[in-house]
């Protein structure tokens, strides 16, 4: 379990008034927790009967951005969700427009691996699944086929890092019959 995803609420009534009041809280702990620690920051509000608050800060979302009025529930699942998956996890809600079950459902369903290339992965792929005559091999482009791939929709990526591409079958190549098998690249015509 990681300290480092976190949630800063703040007091609105002290912060109209003028006065940073808030409380940095763990958004890994049960929402409960996270709610019982806002309600004691409100009452040990320098404003009298302060009762709204909001989210001024973040850390460790992995570039996701929490609305400020984002409901507990919420925060705690993405935080969850982050945790499991510190790499992607983040930039995977981007890409899903902040849909956690979609995100969650590309990381059990969709997911293909990290990878140092797309050309690495059409490689892979095409390995595994084809048999290429010897007198051939030197004649694919790999690069070529990995940019088809993902110009035309076959799979989307989520690049974390130097050599660090997460590849992702997309969710309209399940609607033409084919299956994405595990964690494993293999490709099968239903």
């Amino acid at each position: 379990m990681s300290d480092d995803i976190r949630i800063y609420v703040a007091d609105l009534s002290a912060y109209n008034g003028g006065r940073l009041h808030g409380v940095w809280i763990n958004a890994l702990d049960e929402v409960d927790d996270i709610q019982n620690q806002v309600n004691d920051m409100l009452k040990n509000s320098p404003e009298d009967d302060s009762e709204e608050w909001s989210i001024q800060d973040y850390e460790g979302f992995g570039g996701y951005g929490l609305s400020e009025y984002e409901g507990f529930e919420s925060v705690h699942e993405i935080a969850c969700f982050i945790d499991e998956n510190p790499e992607i996890a983040g930039e995977l809600l981007n890409h899903f427009g902040g849909d956690l079950d979609d995100a969650k459902k590309a990381i059990e369903e969709n997911y293909n691996g990290c990878h140092t290339s797309v050309a690495d992965y059409a490689q892979e792929l095409t390995e595994d699944t084809s048999e290429i005559p010897d007198h051939l091999v030197f004649y694919i482009d790999y690069e070529k086929m990995g940019r088809d791939m993902e110009l035309s929709g076959d799979i989307y990526t989520i690049e974390t890092a130097y050599d660090e591409v997460h590849i992702f079958w997309s969710h309209e190549l399940q609607q033409y019959g084919f299956i994405v098998v595990g964690y494993r690249s293999d490709l099968y015509h239903m």
